[in-house]
């Protein structure tokens, strides 16, 4: 099996790597690819080094798949062309997230929006896959009727130029900025760029995504994204309404039963997610769970996870390999 890495050098390209190698892939060929600036460096791979190569040389060397993780702009331009030559794309940037002809999954819960002839396949945002695996066998359960949701978000989901903004201004350096203001000690209400209604980019993909990846466009939702000087991890405030009663208990069961969360609700001990928590796992944590007594049917939720993980890599691996079983069951 041939795999291309696109976007190998970056943020979460790397930790494609990581992941590719942790669940099973390390024997197999890995090309890695990036920008020109890029082409001849070495990467570490499990034990050995691989050669950065132009986005050009892996397109024709016939992979099977291709994960890029290099931003919109460049999936716009390259991901039809591994396409064209029978390379199934699963894409990590939000250029292809909304197109009516490319699945957004979640491999938990809706793998199967995927068809034989999709050779592109998008991975959610980073906020989005958390926010609906917590909640997709609550969904199932009582249908949502309404979503708020409040993200505070790590530097790593804006790159490599934010965290050493953070780390330059907490030593008191001066350095490139990633954000319009300081980050160090400071919170942004500010993810994204600004759209004619208020709303951020950031904002309006938790919206869009949620609504495709449920398949359900009547579900309301309203999101505010900030930007929090954290080096890994997304957390997230969300507040639902069912169409539907629930009792707490079934909730926590729904919860624990969900593949891929785990559950740290003891807030008298002091147990509850934390960003810290998530960095290197795969898993959504989710905690301080309680009924929302302002509303009928309401329920709060505090979502953790690690957002170059299972919020990126590991999300895009895990369809992966899927991919590979069903391709599998086919022979």
């Amino acid at each position: 099996m041939k795999i291309a890495v696109v976007g190998a050098t970056g943020l979460v390209g790397g930790v494609m790597l990581q992941v590719l190698a942790e669940r099973g892939f390390a024997n197999e060929e890995i090309i890695v690819a990036a920008s020109a600036k890029s082409v001849g460096k070495k990467i570490a791979f499990a034990e050995r080094e691989l050669v950065v190569v132009s986005v050009e040389t892996a397109i024709n060397s016939n992979c099977d798949y291709a994960i890029f993780s290099a931003g919109g702009s460049t999936s716009k331009q390259y991901a039809p062309l591994f396409a064209e030559k029978g390379t199934i794309v699963i894409d990590n940037s939000s250029a292809w997230r909304m197109n009516d002809d490319v699945p957004l999954v979640v491999p938990e819960i809706n793998f199967s929006a995927i068809k034989p002839e999709n050779r592109i396949i998008a991975n959610p945002n980073c906020s989005t896959i958390q926010m609906v695996l917590a909640l997709s066998n609550l969904h199932k359960a009582y249908g949502i009727k309404r979503i708020v949701v409040s993200t505070y978000q790590s530097v790593t989901g804006t790159g490599v130029k934010a965290v050493r903004q953070l780390e330059c201004e907490q030593q008191g350096l001066d350095c490139d900025k990633a954000y319009p203001h300081k980050i160090h000690e400071n919170i942004l209400p500010h993810g994204g760029d600004f759209l004619e209604n208020g709303y951020t980019t950031e904002e309006q993909k938790l919206v869009d995504e949620t609504r495709k990846i449920f398949d359900n466009q009547n579900i309301q939702i309203s999101a505010t994204v900030a930007r929090v000087p954290v080096k890994g991890g997304h957390s997230e405030s969300v507040n639902v309404e069912f169409e539907k009663q629930f009792e707490l208990s079934d909730v926590y069961k729904l919860l624990q039963s969900t593949s891929g969360v785990c559950v740290l609700d003891k807030p008298l001990e002091n147990v509850y997610p934390m960003p810290f928590i998530s960095h290197g796992k795969d898993e959504v944590f989710v905690g301080r769970v309680r009924r929302d007594t302002s509303c009928i049917n309401g329920l709060n939720l505090w979502i953790v996870a690690d957002n170059l993980r299972k919020g990126a890599a590991t999300n895009a691996i895990q369809i992966l390999e899927h991919l590979v079983r069903e391709k599998k069951k086919e022979m």
